[in-house]
């Protein structure tokens, strides 16, 4: 009689010979004279097992059946129902891919509800802990449990973060059955697979708007056993389920003086990664140039250099200007303004005396801002990455991008936050972008989505 039990996100399988077929993704451990496999292997290698005929004992699980059903019953929009009937098709184990206001958190309480069993849910920050705490208490009538931002209180229904998750699923990895990813693009990253693979659940479930990486890693999600298996875009749902939108971009000049600098500065940089042979575009580009600028003058001018001339393509005086016409134009919508750095966030908040929101802010003054932005008191916010994604506003309706990155899921995730449907609401996304710079090129790189086609 084999049998399997858990111990720090592995599972061990006793009663094999060594030179036995092991199980799939187990290895023999001589330590302990055993096979031994990741957490994760747990739904292949009993599959395995039963179709083999091979008795065993599983003192691995330690998760429970719950009678559980919803407080309220609420029907599901079309796509929600085809994305839980393709997950199911799947033995219950995939990614569904969904546009921010599509709905996600409702599929994960169908999950929940079809699957009934001990579930954890995975994301991403703090803000996200409290909101899916919050939805769940409020959708099944139970506690719910927490591990992260100061708690440590697992129930049959839990929320973590995905820092809390790789401390701690070495210890609960085998007392829930099913484990959701919210906004799982951040999976793949190593600690976070590592914290994945020491997670026993059998049924599984990924939700983002934006699977793609730039670093490639979105292909190890079937590895980490959710395979994607549904996806609709913004394109798909716009109009029906999501507020119909429109793109608007304004290519903003320097001024006569702004182009003078911006030219010269961008000259002192450029030269300097010509003469040491660095290439931006290539892995080790950055810190390559980090590194060799601190080793000498001119390369901490080249720097600085660096610095001026992207400070004056992402915050130049002709983008506020635009800006300020923007803001009277809809002083009687609800208007996110995105920045690419903290700096400038505190200058438009300065300049226009609206309220900020960075990584500084207290959670509950950034609670008590983001609830004066839905109930009209406040009518627009300025930040800069904190609210790319999680942030659930559903009247806000104008986002303006003054400065980001070349990420595509950026902007993808920028135009999400407007796009909550709400009776008789249109969304609009203004894009600023200094022409005659990088910025164009920038610009260029995160709009390939068909979301901007």
């Amino acid at each position: 009689m084999l049998d399997l039990d858990f111990q720090g996100g592995t599972l061990r399988i006793r009663g094999l010979a060594k030179d036995a077929e092991p199980p799939p993704g187990a290895v023999w451990d001589p330590r302990e004279a055993l096979f031994r496999a990741m957490a994760l292997d747990y739904a292949r290698i009993v599959m395995w097992l039963k179709a083999a005929g091979t008795p065993f004992e599983d003192h691995a699980r330690a998760y429970k059946q719950l009678e559980i059903e919803p407080k309220v019953v609420r029907k599901p929009f079309p796509h929600q129902i085809e994305a839980m009937r393709a997950w199911t098709d799947a033995r219950s184990r995939g990614l569904v891919v969904l546009p921010t206001g599509a709905g996600k958190t409702f599929v994960a309480t169908m999950a929940i509800t079809a699957r009934k069993r001990s579930t954890l849910v995975v994301v991403p920050t703090l803000d996200l802990l409290g909101q899916w705490h919050d939805v769940l208490a409020a959708a099944f009538g139970r506690k719910i449990g927490l591990v992260g931002g100061g708690y440590h209180e697992p129930e049959d229904i839990t929320v973590t973060t995905y820092d809390s998750a790789q401390i701690h699923l070495d210890r609960l990895g085998n007392r829930f059955g099913l484990v959701v990813f919210d906004e799982c693009h951040h999976l793949p990253s190593e600690g976070n697979a590592q914290a994945a693979r020491m997670c026993l659940a059998p049924f599984r479930l990924g939700l983002t708007a934006t699977p793609e990486r730039a670093d490639g890693k979105h292909d190890a999600y079937e590895s980490l056993g959710i395979p994607q298996v549904y996806r609709r875009d913004i394109t798909d749902l716009s109009g029906d389920y999501l507020a119909p939108y429109e793109i608007v971009r304004f290519e903003v000049p320097l001024s006569t003086d702004e182009r003078a600098r911006w030219e010269a500065e961008r000259a002192i940089y450029i030269n300097f990664l010509r003469q040491q042979g660095i290439r931006m575009g290539s892995p080790d580009g950055w810190s390559q140039f980090l590194m060799r600028a601190s080793m000498s003058e001119a390369g901490r001018r080249a720097f600085d250099a660096y610095r001026t001339q992207r400070q004056l393509a992402l915050a130049a005086p002709g983008k506020l200007d635009v800006l300020a016409g923007l803001l009277h134009r809809h002083r009687r919508d609800r208007v996110l303004v995105f920045t690419e750095d903290n700096a400038t966030v505190y200058r438009i908040a300065r300049d226009f005396l609206v309220p900020a929101i960075t990584h500084q802010t207290k959670v509950k003054e950034r609670s008590a801002i983001l609830s004066g932005l839905s109930d009209g008191t406040l009518g627009c916010v300025v930040t800069s990455k904190v609210l790319n994604e999680g942030v659930d506003v559903p009247t806000a309706n104008v986002a303006v991008v003054l400065s980001g990155n070349a990420s595509v899921r950026e902007h993808v995730q920028r135009l999400g936050r407007v796009l909550r449907k709400v009776d008789g609401k249109r969304a609009t996304l203004y894009e600023l972008v200094a022409s005659g710079t990088g910025e164009e090129s920038t610009s260029e790189r995160r709009r390939q989505h068909v979301a901007y086609e």
